[in-house]
C-alpha cells in the first residue's frame, strides 16, 4: 500500500509541475500553472514524501520516486530562470536608462537590493504604513469613477504620481488589483490612485481610454492637495488595464506623462482576434467584440484606434513591457511587437520576458514573477522620473540655517553654501 501511494503521489506531482512547461488551455490548468511556478517551491518541498526511505522495493515505488525527483526538478526551474533574468535586469535597465536614480526622502523605504532575493521567498514582504482615501474623478448616468489613494504615511512634498489600472477583460475588475503593490510604492515615495473606469459591454470603446486620461486630468488639477508633483505621472496597467496604460499614454500627447508600464497587456486587438485564447480558457473574439462592438471586418476602425501599436511615435513616453512566455490568455507575440515597433520609433523601452511565467504570474507578490515585477516597476520609475524628492520639512535644520544667517550679517567674510545634488546609485 505504502508504494501504491508513493506511486499516486510521484505522477501527481509530477502532473502539476509539468505545467510550468505547456501553456494552460482551460481555467483550472490556468490556475494550477500559477502555483507550480509561482509557488512550486513550496511544492518542491512536498514532492519529498514519495522519496522518503522504506523498506519496500517494489517497482510501483521506485516509479513514484523517480516521478517526484522529476517533479522536484519542474517545481526549481522558475527560481532558476527567475535567477537568470536576475543576474542581467540591472544592468540592461542601466544601459537603457542610465544609472540616475530618483533622490528619496530619508523616510523612505529602500529599494529592492536585486530582482530576486531568495530570503523573500519564503518570507512575507512586510508593507509599509500608508495614507488612504477614495475620490470621485467623474461621473455618467448616476455611476461615479473613483481612485483610491495611497501614499507615505510621513509628511512629504510633491511626489510623482502612479496612475494604476486594473484588468478583467475590460468587463470585470476593480482598483482593488494591485493593493500590494499600491502600498509598496506609495512607501518609496510614490503617490498610487488606482482608478476604477466604465466596464463593456455597456460602455464600449473608448470610454475606458477617456477615464484614464479624465484621472490623469484630475490629477493635473487636484493632485496638489495630496501631495503630487503634476508633472510626474506614470501609467501602469495589468492586461486589458495595460491595453488602456498604453493606450492613454502614447495618444495624450502630454508631456507630464513620464512613463508607461504594461504587465502582460494586449497591445495589437486585431492580432490577438486572430490569434485567440484556448476557447475553453477565454473567449477572446467574444471579450472584444463585447469591448469593440463587433469583430474587425464590422469595426475596423475601432480595433485600429484601440490597438496602442499603432500610435507609437518618437514622441511617446518610455516604455516597461513584462510579459510572461508561457502566457495563453494573452499570447507574448503581441508584446513583441509593441518592443519591435517602439525600438522602430527609437522609443527608450524595456521589454522583460519571463521564461516560465503565465497570464496573472505575479498574484504571488513574493513568488518569482511577483518580485522582478517590483523591481522591474520600481527600477523603471525611478529612472524615468529622476528629478530630486523634496524633503519634508527639518526643523532642526531650519533653526541652524537662522543661526548661521545671523551669524553671516556680523561677519564680512564670505561663506561658501552647501548644495544637495541629485543621488546617483
Amino acid at each position: 500500500m505504502t508504494d501504491l501511494f508513493r506511486l499516486l503521489g510521484g505522477i501527481l506531482f509530477l502532473t502539476v509541475a509539468a505545467l510550468s512547461l505547456v501553456p494552460a488551455s482551460a481555467p483550472v490548468m490556468w490556475g494550477a500553472s500559477i502555483a507550480a511556478t509561482e509557488w512550486g517551491y513550496w511544492l518542491a518541498i512536498a514532492a519529498l514524501l514519495p522519496l522518503i526511505p522504506s523498506r519496500s522495493r517494489a517497482r510501483i515505488g521506485k516509479i513514484g520516486a523517480l516521478c517526484s525527483v522529476g517533479a522536484i526538478g519542474l517545481f526549481i526551474f522558475p527560481v532558476a530562470k527567475a535567477k537568470e533574468v536576475n543576474d542581467v535586469l540591472p544592468s540592461t535597465f542601466d544601459a537603457q536608462f542610465g544609472t540616475a536614480r530618483r533622490a528619496h526622502t530619508r523616510f523612505s523605504e529602500a529599494p529592492r537590493p536585486s530582482p530576486l532575493v531568495f530570503p523573500d521567498l519564503i518570507k512575507p514582504l512586510n508593507l509599509p504604513p500608508v495614507r488612504y482615501e477614495q475620490r470621485t474623478f467623474g461621473a455618467y448616468e448616476g455611476q461615479e469613477l473613483t481612485l483610491d489613494i495611497y501614499r507615505p504615511a510621513y509628511v512629504h512634498g510633491p511626489l510623482p504620481a502612479v496612475i494604476v489600472v486594473h484588468g478583467g477583460n475590460w468587463q470585470t475588475g476593480n482598483n482593488t488589483e494591485f493593493v500590494a503593490l499600491n502600498a509598496y510604492l506609495a512607501g518609496r515615495d510614490y503617490v498610487v490612485a488606482a482608478i476604477n473606469y466604465r466596464l463593456a459591454p455597456r460602455w464600449p470603446f473608448p470610454a475606458g481610454r477617456d477615464d484614464v486620461l479624465s484621472a490623469v486630468a484630475y490629477l493635473k488639477v487636484y493632485g496638489p492637495q495630496i501631495g503630487v508633483d503634476t508633472n510626474q505621472i506614470t501609467l501602469l496597467g495589468r492586461s486589458s488595464g495595460g491595453q488602456l496604460a498604453l493606450l492613454a499614454g502614447y495618444t495624450a500627447m502630454d508631456r507630464s506623462i513620464r512613463g508607461v508600464i504594461s504587465i502582460y497587456g494586449p497591445s495589437d486587438l486585431t492580432f490577438e482576434y486572430q490569434h485567440p485564447a484556448p476557447k475553453n480558457l477565454l473567449d477572446t473574439r467574444g471579450v472584444l467584440e463585447g469591448y469593440l462592438g463587433g469583430s474587425p471586418t464590422r469595426v475596423e476602425d475601432a480595433y485600429f484606434s484601440a490597438s496602442p501599436v499603432n500610435f507609437v511615435t518618437a514622441a511617446s513616453p518610455p516604455t516597461l513591457i513584462i510579459h510572461g512566455m508561457r502566457d495563453s490568455t494573452v499570447w507574448v507575440e503581441e508584446s513583441a511587437r509593441l518592443d519591435e515597433r517602439l525600438r522602430e520609433a527609437n522609443v527608450k523601452h524595456l521589454f522583460v520576458q519571463l521564461p516560465w511565467a503565465t497570464h496573472g504570474c505575479d498574484k504571488s507578490f513574493g513568488g518569482p514573477c511577483g518580485q522582478i515585477v517590483n523591481y522591474a516597476v520600481e527600477r523603471f520609475l525611478d529612472g524615468v522620473t529622476t528629478a530630486p524628492a523634496t524633503q519634508p520639512p527639518d526643523r532642526t535644520a531650519a533653526k541652524a540655517k537662522k543661526v548661521g544667517a545671523r551669524r553671516a550679517k556680523l561677519s564680512a567674510r564670505p561663506r561658501p553654501q552647501s548644495a544637495r545634488g541629485q543621488h546617483i546609485s
